[in-house]
């Protein structure tokens, strides 16, 4: 199978995303395969939220126009136009996936596949059947696929490499056990926004974004405000009241109700809206419904700082103010080039 196919392969699925919308979906008689996927893909996104409780059909429906957006060939052939993808040797390539956003594995299942390796996917428990869709119509629209695309339940075998995502504890594991495998293990991480009071309403309302998407589950959400010292949240709070709704999703309002109890026997101070509480805190791992802050003196002293807690933080968001930062209201928008904690998945796959 040559690359061109298999970007022609990936564009298609990416004309088959692009009809589906949360307030109107709209089948293109265009689109290959329309008449077996269309309404099948309806109805599963319809039950996601059965299958994982925080896959409302907002987020899912958000994650699915997300990847329409990214598979064209205009960000394909960008993506892909540095790399020698020709003869090079084909490997089987376990994926071990993650499930705390909806399609949180495909950028790698993705890249396992343009660069001709076959794939063995451990989906994550919390994620076992939209990728595994997304597998089937791919394999309708280019049949080669068949033997190069395998789901496993039990121990996964015969694997040249691996990509493994999960918590700080489980990497460890997967370090001891994946020793002998030229591998990517994928720890904990969190965001950031950096902010000095000049932000604007638009790019405070952006923040919420960043914050709230996915319900915060998502390592590219903002979970750590640093801000200067006297800094007024007032402009923040009224900046995000519009994400209010959130406190009405039930099992959201849990997680709310019950942390900031917890906050508030420790005694801890907080700043709260009714469905956010605001903690001072050094860690960057807030839990859900709540986003800790950081007060920084100076912002070259900040910058050494981010510098030295990088394994920890996946985006930076701010308005220019450090290096490397992005814009409010990007964090779940990555382009196909922006990688998972800054490793290059496409240049490891060709070092074999």
């Amino acid at each position: 199978m040559t690359l061109e196919t298999k970007k022609s392969v990936f564009v298609e699925l990416g004309k088959f995303l692009s009809q589906f919308s949360e307030n109107n979906s709209v089948k293109n008689p265009a689109v290959q395969c329309n008449e077996l996927f269309f309404e099948p893909f309806i109805d599963l996104i319809k039950l996601s939220q059965s299958h994982n409780g925080w896959y409302t059909q907002e987020q899912v429906y958000f994650s699915i126009h997300s990847w329409a957006e990214a598979l064209t060939e205009k960000n394909l052939n960008q993506w892909l136009s540095r790399y020698n993808l020709e003869n090079n040797k084909l490997i089987n390539v376990a994926l071990i996936l993650a499930g705390n956003i909806p399609l949180v594995g495909f950028h790698d299942f993705l890249s396992v596949l343009i660069t001709g390796n076959n794939v063995l996917v451990k989906t994550s428990s919390n994620d076992q059947h939209l990728l595994p869709f997304l597998a089937k119509y791919i394999i309708a629209i280019e049949p080669e696929f068949i033997g190069k695309i395998n789901f496993v339940e039990g121990k996964l075998e015969n694997f040249d490499m691996v990509i493994a995502t999960g918590s700080n504890n489980t990497a460890r594991y997967f370090e001891y056990y994946f020793k002998d495998k030229p591998s990517i293990i994928r720890k904990s991480r969190n965001s950031v926004a950096v902010l000095n009071g000049t932000e604007t309403k638009e790019q405070l309302t952006a923040l919420g974004e960043d914050i709230f998407r996915y319900f915060g589950l998502g390592c590219r959400n903002v979970s750590k405000l640093f801000v200067p010292k006297e800094y007024s949240f007032v402009p923040f709070f009224e900046a995000i009241f519009e994400y209010k709704d959130i406190i009405h999703y039930e099992k959201y309002a849990n997680n709310y109700d019950y942390n900031k109890a917890v906050f508030l026997m420790s005694n801890f101070k907080l700043l709260d809206n009714g469905f956010l509480t605001l903690k001072e805190d050094k860690s960057h791992a807030s839990p859900i419904s709540s986003v800790f802050y950081e007060n920084y003196d100076n912002i070259e002293n900040l910058q050494n700082q981010l510098k030295e807690e990088s394994e920890k933080i996946q985006c930076i968001v701010s308005n220019n103010l450090m290096e490397n930062s992005i814009d409010f209201g990007q964090t779940q928008k990555p382009a196909l080039w922006d990688y998972a904690d800054n490793v290059d998945t496409i240049s490891f796959l060709l070092t074999t």
